[in-house]
Order: structure tokens, then C-alpha cells, then sequence
């Protein structure tokens, strides 16, 4: 990929009339984030819009322009397809974005979708960004969806380091790389303060924890969609630099990457094993106390129900007097045993011998 094609071999669609061009607004493009040109490794100019663009880097044809969007819109991305030949079905990718990481390659041009991602303390989540990069002979361009990455850090850095520049569109989009991936670090040591602080909420019986679980799972569902096709795509390039002649030093460069996206994939491997064992004992604690609680309840009716066993056997002692009582209350004259000498005593005796008999029930079945 490093070697360099002779601009009149590289397939253009003829430059526009001054009227054409003069119709674009002079203003800097809202989509446009920075767009630059470079000679031996040094900027040279920094055009307003990307009309300028294309005509300085045809007024020197040994430069690089490294153009920055961020959500273009599609006749901006159209006008870079038609500048630099760029292939319909990676412009379609850049305009829509959710894509999955990936690496094509279109003739001289090579398409490249990562996933960059970022920590945000104060919401204790992770927040996924999508980088497209098209990167040909003698240009660099790259679409941003999203508030990650930064690539100004990366722009500053390369700058600092004219030799490094000066190796061309590939050496830019190593460093892009490799910004994405040291932008992997921060995010690890994130998530595995959550799941120290999980840990401590499962054991602690957080009834809020099980969401949290969910939620951290499913950001590493998407963390290990970014960064596991991203060790393939390494793997790709390296196999690529004896064919396109890589520089040795960019060669030991993309090597360091890959063994970064490496170590970050195992970590966010067992972040998802950690994070489903987390949740298996959340399951088997929380299954736990509902059972210790459920047993507490029957415990309670059990107790309650016998409470209502011994109330119900005296009043059932209690009603047989009573109503032997209200029979012989009733003073009619048609009641022989109101005037039998042994009525009273009979009265009682039938009281008392109901009342026992129930209490000898009522205590043979462990009611009272």
C-alpha cells in the first residue's frame, strides 16, 4: 500500500469549470472538521472547503490531503467519491454508518470501519463512536459518527513527527489505529471498576443490581463487536506489507497494534464470562431470598392458622352452654321442664357434658 502511483495514473474525473467550483460557498463547511495538505511529511495548506481542497492537491501532485469529516452530508461525500474515485458501496457504508469493523479493498483504495469507544464517569457507561477511512495514494479521508474518536490528538501528533508523516497516507492510518485502540485502555479500567462495585452490590443485596448487570453486558456485547473483527483486520494488513513494500518502522508500528487489540479482546472475553457468572449468582441469591422469604410467610400462616384453630374450637365450646341457655330461656308455658324440680340441675349437667366433649375433640386433633 506504501508504494506510490503516479498521479497521472490515478483515474480522476476531469477538474470542473471555475463556474462550477465558484458555486460552493467560500465558508468552511459545517461537516468538515479540518482539511489539510501535506508535502514530505509538513503541512502546506489549510483549505476552507473541500473545492479548494481538490484543486491544491492537484497543483501539487506530490502532496497528501488529509481530510477530516464529521456526519457528512451526501453531496459532500459524493464530491469526494467523484474527486478520488472512491467505491459506491464504501460511500454507502460512511452515509449510513452501523457498520460492523471492517477492512476492503477497493483498487488502490483501502476502506477501513472501526469502533472506537470511550469511558464516561459520571454515567458509568460506555460510549461507542464509528470511524470510516478511506485511505488511496495520495490522500487520507476520514468520516466520524459519533463524539468518538478525537482525532486531533492524532493529527497534532503526526505533525510533531514530520519523518513519520512523510511515509504517506498509511503511516496516518496506522497512528488512527493506534489511537483507537490506546482509547480502548481507559474503557477497560472502567469497566472493571463496575464490575468490582458489582460484586459488592450483589453480595451486599442491591435489589437495583440485576439492571445493572444487564446493562454492563450488553456494552460488552458491543465493546467485543468492535474489537474482536479489529484483530482479524491487523492480521490482514501485516499479511499485506511484503506485497505493498510497508515501511519496517510502520511495519513494528501496526505489530505494537496488534498486540494491543489483542490483549484488550481477552480482557473484554472476560469481562463477558465474568459478567455471566456475576449475574448466575445474582440469579441463584435473589432465588434464594425469595425462597427464604416465601418460607418466613408460611411460616407466618402456619402460626396464624393455628391461632385461628383454637380461637374457633372455644367458641365452639363456648356456644354449646350458651345455647342450651337460650332454649330453656324462653319461659314458654308449653315447657314441661320449667316446672321439673331436677330442670336446673339437668341444664347444667348437659352444659357441662357438651363443653367437655368438645374439649376432648378439640384436643384430640391438636386444636387447643
Amino acid at each position: 500500500m506504501s508504494d506510490r502511483r503516479p498521479r497521472a495514473a490515478w483515474r480522476r474525473r476531469p477538474e470542473p469549470p471555475p463556474a462550477a467550483s465558484s458555486a460552493r460557498p467560500p465558508s468552511v463547511q459545517p461537516s468538515v472538521v479540518q482539511s489539510t495538505l501535506y508535502r514530505d511529511g509538513r503541512r502546506v495548506s489549510s483549505p476552507l472547503t473541500l473545492a479548494d481542497t481538490f484543486r491544491q492537491l492537484r497543483e501539487h501532485p506530490d502532496g497528501m490531503a488529509w481530510i477530516g469529516l464529521q456526519r457528512p452530508t451526501e453531496e459532500e461525500l459524493h464530491s469526494l467519491a467523484a474527486e478520488f474515485d472512491l467505491h459506491e458501496l464504501a460511500v454507502e457504508d460512511a452515509l449510513e454508518a452501523h457498520q460492523r469493523p471492517k477492512l476492503e479493498r477497493y483498487g488502490d483504495t483501502l476502506f477501513v470501519v472501526l469502533r472506537a469507544a470511550r469511558y464516561l464517569d459520571a454515567q458509568e457507561e460506555v460510549d461507542f463512536g464509528e470511524l470510516h477511512v478511506f485511505v488511496g495514494p495520495d490522500f487520507l479521508i476520514t468520516v466520524r459518527h459519533g463524539a468518538a474518536p478525537d482525532l486531533t490528538a492524532v493529527r497534532r501528533r503526526m505533525e510533531q513527527n514530520p519523518d513519520l508523516l512523510a511515509l504517506g497516507p498509511e503511516a496516518v492510518l496506522y497512528a488512527i489505529l493506534d489511537a483507537v485502540v490506546d482509547g480502548y485502555a481507559p474503557v477497560v479500567a472502567g469497566v472493571q471498576n463496575d464490575i468490582d462495585e458489582i460484586e459488592t452490590e450483589v453480595f451486599g443485596g442491591d435489589p437495583a443490581v440485576s439492571r445493572r448487570i444487564y446493562e454492563l453486558s450488553r456494552e460488552m456485547v458491543e465493546f467485543q463487536r468492535a474489537t474482536r473483527p479489529l484483530v482479524g483486520m491487523l492480521h490482514a494488513l501485516m499479511a499485506g506489507f511484503a506485497k505493498y513494500g510497508t515501511d519496517e518502522e510502520l511495519q513494528r508500528y501496526l505489530r505494537d497494534v496488534a498486540d494491543h487489540v489483542t490483549h484488550t479482546s481477552e480482557r473484554v472475553d472476560g469481562f463477558r464470562q465474568a459478567l455471566a457468572d456475576i449475574l448466575t449468582v445474582n440469579a441463584t441469591l435473589v432465588t434464594q431470598q425469595q425462597n427464604a422469604e416465601m418460607r418466613a410467610l408460611a411460616e407466618a400462616g402456619f402460626e396464624q392458622n393455628e391461632e385461628i384453630k383454637k380461637i374457633s374450637a372455644w367458641a365452639a365450646i363456648l356456644f354449646a352452654p350458651t345455647l342450651v341457655g337460650t332454649i330453656y330461656g324462653m319461659n314458654f308455658d308449653n315447657m314441661p321442664e320449667l316446672h321439673w324440680a331436677g330442670g336446673y340441675p339437668f341444664a347444667v349437667v348437659l352444659m357441662a357434658v357438651v363443653c367437655v366433649s368438645l374439649y376432648v375433640v378439640f384436643k384430640k386433633k391438636d386444636w387447643l
